[in-house]
């Protein structure tokens, strides 16, 4: 049975009452809509005229093409063709695209630069202002200190002047110099330390220095010349000169009204302290005479330390009043004090100077470290990452080393690049307290609960832990060659660890 319009086998078929021929369905039905006549008699139908029938689902035959194998290869052939074209069409779809984001890469690498010229522009502009301002500021400063007749000669009368002066710069960038061309010949002493010294340092001595209802030992320095002398600054607002290889105390220092907050030897006769009273005070030694020279009160707030110079010709004092002060030793005046609009306006918790002396580091109530280029007195980096407060800073005698503490942890600086390199895992048991660099630049003591003590050449492992301290490890020196460690903690005590030998 096959469909008279077709020749096919319809799927649903219909006959026509009148002629009795056989039709597809929608053929005939389309064709009857269009003409209203039989297409083969051609005589009137209508669609009433077409009685469907019941046909047998019939499996379709094979295409010609498919029922030879030549037929089949032209097929395959096709396909082939149009898998190749669709490719062809994707490849150049995709260097298309490749094209179209390589020119919008290059459009923001392009803007990027742009965006970094404008911004180091920006920035230059900035610092051209603030020191047009500062000019302006110490001409200002300047002209009313001509106009006034201050007592220059009155306790805390001496101000800040408008910048050092100029031999005291070329002074220090000669010490510079020299310090950095020594460190780079200078080999490690076959007498240091090694890591199994530091391994069997023992306890050698424990000497209650300081009151022991007062908070302990705050500060701690070593003579110059005779290193077996320390001084130590203590909440009880005094100082103590001890030498703990005679261990006899040879001075107490006592002037400031509240605790003291940090000391530093300047040279063998001259000590300069800080205090939470404000102030900082130098001391001399005369004739064996200890005694107070020089009072200074150029500081608002809490003076929180000292540092020294390395050539020990000036010092440095910072304070949570948002600024810090340069001090010449022999005449024991401020040479000049930023702080205001010239700093960061962050209360500041530590200074320390540089081994080479013309870096200054400050860390800040507001978790970062401003390094300051000194002799133009003003910050050219900071260091970013503690969670809390830097309690202390130390530099590494290799010159491109520094660790920062806070309660948190510790962590280790690449001065090159300005990088955080290393962070030492905390204190379970409390906070950091006190950090300090051996004289090499091989070990690093962290003083906490305990003192822990690391290596640079083991990638900065941990190679000894000293549980011996009561409270907490406040202030840390290190003794020469790194064969001994001086500890000053919060129970009144100087403990000094040593190889034996």
């Amino acid at each position: 049975m096959f469909c008279s319009i077709s020749g096919t086998v319809p799927e649903q078929g219909v006959v026509s009452t009148k002629s009795g021929h056989l039709y597809e369905k929608t053929l005939i039905e389309k064709y009857v809509r269009e003409t209203g006549k039989c297409p083969v008699t051609g005589e009137a139908l209508s669609l009433d005229d077409l009685l469907p029938l019941k046909v047998n689902k019939t499996v379709k035959p094979r295409p010609t093409t498919a029922t030879s194998i030549p037929g089949l290869l032209s097929l395959f052939h096709d396909e082939w063709d149009a898998t190749m074209l669709e490719l062809h069409n994707t490849r150049t779809q995709l260097h298309q695209t490749r094209q179209e984001l390589s020119h919008a890469l290059y459009q923001h690498d392009a803007a990027t630069r742009v965006i970094a010229r404008l911004i180091k522009e920006r920035d230059e502009a900035r610092n051209a202002l603030q020191n047009m301002k500062q000019q302006y500021a110490a001409e200002l400063a300047a002209a009313q200190a001509a106009g006034q007749n201050a007592d220059a000669g009155a306790e805390g009368g001496r101000r800040a002047k408008a910048g050092i002066p100029e031999d005291i710069i070329a002074d220090m960038t000669e010490v510079n110099a020299t310090l950095s061309k020594g460190r780079k010949k200078r080999p490690l002493p076959d007498s240091l330390a090694t890591p199994e010294d530091l391994a069997a340092m023992a306890l050698s001595g424990s000497h209650p220095l300081h009151k022991t209802t007062a908070g302990g030992i705050t500060g701690l320095d070593v003579n110059p010349q005779q290193t077996s002398v320390v001084v130590t600054a203590g909440a009880d607002a005094t100082l103590q000169l001890f030498d703990y290889l005679q261990g006899r105390s040879l001075a107490s220092l006592e002037g400031h009204t509240k605790r003291c907050t940090g000391v530093a030897f300047l040279t063998p006769d001259v000590i300069v302290s800080s205090s939470a009273d404000k102030t900082a005070r130098v001391w001399r030694n005369a004739g064996g005479e200890w005694s107070c020279a020089s009072v200074l009160r150029d500081h608002s707030a809490e003076v929180v330390g000292v540092t020294a110079h390395p050539s020990r010709r000036y010092f440095v004092t910072g304070s949570l009043d948002a600024s810090w002060a340069f001090y010449d030793v022999e005449t024991v005046t401020c040479l000049r004090q930023l702080g205001g609009e010239e700093g960061p306006g962050e209360p500041y918790t530590c200074v320390q100077f540089h081994p080479d002396g013309l870096i200054l580091g400050t860390g800040t109530e507001a978790k970062a470290i401003r390094i300051w280029e000194v002799k133009q007195q003003k910050p050219v980096a900071a260091c970013e990452g503690h969670a809390g407060p830097i309690r202390c800073l130390a530099f590494s005698e290799n010159g491109y080393h520094m660790a920062s503490a806070s309660d948190e942890c510790v962590k280790l600086w690449d001065l090159r690049k300005l990088a955080n390199f290393k962070t030492l895992e905390p204190f379970t048991d409390g906070p950091c307290a006190s950090v300090a660099f051996d004289h090499s630049g091989q070990y690093l003591a962290v003083g906490g609960p305990t003192v822990r003590v690391f290596g640079q050449k083991q990638q900065w492992a941990e190679l000894r832990s000293i549980g011996e301290v009561a409270k907490k490890a406040a202030a840390l020196r290190w003794g020469p060659d790194a064969r001994s460690l001086l500890v000053g903690s919060g129970d009144h005590n100087l403990r000094v660890f040593a190889v034996p030998a």
